[in-house]
């Protein structure tokens, strides 16, 4: 009985291998036999057109990263900019809790306070 299910699996198996061995075989031949395949050129034009596409391509990108590193440095002097500002405006809201004109209280509310009673 166990060489009776042994039989079949091995005559699938030689099957599967044969068709995939049959396939590898077919696509070599069809790669070897292809006339419109890839030729490797040692012609010095071809390498010097390509050449300067590539040396056309890296002096576009390099204008490029030119560009983006002077808005960074745009960007960084805004900030800088906005930063001083924000650093007045809060030396302003301290003098003004300090001469008693405003409250701040914990959750962030401005509270103006009238200075020297109600007059």
């Amino acid at each position: 009985m166990k060489m009776k299910k042994q039989l079949p699996a091995l005559i699938a198996a030689l099957l599967v291998t044969g068709f995939i061995a049959l396939t590898m075989m077919v696509t070599s031949a069809n790669a070897l036999l292809n006339k419109n395949g890839t030729v490797v050129s040692n012609d010095p034009a071809a390498v010097a057109s390509t050449t300067n596409v590539n040396q056309a391509q890296v002096e576009q990108l390099q204008a490029r990263i030119n560009e983006y590193q002077q808005r960074e440095a745009q960007y960084q002097q805004l900030l800088q900019r906005d930063q001083e500002q924000i650093q007045q405006f809060r030396q302003f809201l301290v003098a003004m809790q300090q001469a008693g004109l405003i409250q701040v209280r914990s959750d962030g509310t401005v509270v103006i306070t009238s200075r020297g009673g109600d007059n």
